[in-house]
């Protein structure tokens, strides 16, 4: 099964959440996840739960 790709709208939520004061490290996925539902940020929330993997690959290379 491949990996699903980062969408503009995850990739904007992303940018988004990071503008937050209480962003967390992007790499705890479990407070990322958390702090997205908190605002909203619900395909985000999403691609964090269901393509994990993606998420922190985007998050280590920056490649979408």
């Amino acid at each position: 099964m491949s990996e699903q790709k980062i969408t503009d709208t995850v990739f904007e939520q992303i940018m988004e959440l990071r503008k937050l004061p209480d962003c967390p490290n992007l790499f705890d996925t479990k407070a990322v996840f958390e702090l997205s539902i908190n605002h909203n940020l619900y395909e985000l929330a999403d691609f964090i739960f269901t393509e994990t993997k993606a998420y922190s690959a985007f998050i280590l290379t920056g490649e979408r």
